[in-house]
């Protein structure tokens, strides 16, 4: 065989193979490659995408977070101004209640000064008619009966 010969026929072999994979072979694996491609541009896409939303749903729980936050400390306010109001009313209904005992009690020491000026009048009653028979067993004497006046009025 002629070296030639060889040499031409595998030039035109590889010619026909490299033609026929340009032609059928070469598009398909193209065409899976730039699909791949594709692919993974979109799975990066779509993880940025993913990271955006991942950084927004943050930012939202932050704000929830925050806003819940200041919501228990808006009724944790709210709580500690209703426990000063009730205290106050206790507070107000006490000092009621203390100027109703004190009332009551002044009443009751009314009660007690009538009772003790009305013990006062019976042994002044008492007294007088002492006095009276003192006077009347004495001799009449003006004098005396100043002088035992006096001593009833000292006695009062």
């Amino acid at each position: 065989m002629h070296l030639d010969a060889t040499l031409i026929a595998q030039l035109i072999v590889f010619l026909l193979l490299a033609a026929f994979t340009a032609k059928f072979v070469w598009p398909p694996i193209t065409r899976a490659l730039d699909e791949r491609a594709q692919r993974i541009a979109d799975g990066l896409a779509a993880a940025d995408r993913a990271k955006a939303e991942l950084a927004s749903a943050n930012q939202e729980v932050e704000r929830e977070l925050a806003r819940s936050h200041q919501e228990s400390a808006q009724r944790l306010h709210e709580a500690e101004r209703r426990a000063l109001a009730m205290i106050e009313e206790a507070r107000h209904k006490a000092a009621e209640t203390a100027e109703g005992i004190v009332a009551q009690a002044r009443v009751e020491a009314e009660q007690q000064l009538v009772k003790a000026r009305e013990a006062l009048r019976d042994q002044v009653a008492a007294l007088a008619v002492k006095g009276a028979e003192a006077i009347l067993r004495r001799e009449v004497d003006e004098r005396a009966h100043a002088e035992l006046l006096a001593q009833l009025k000292a006695e009062l």
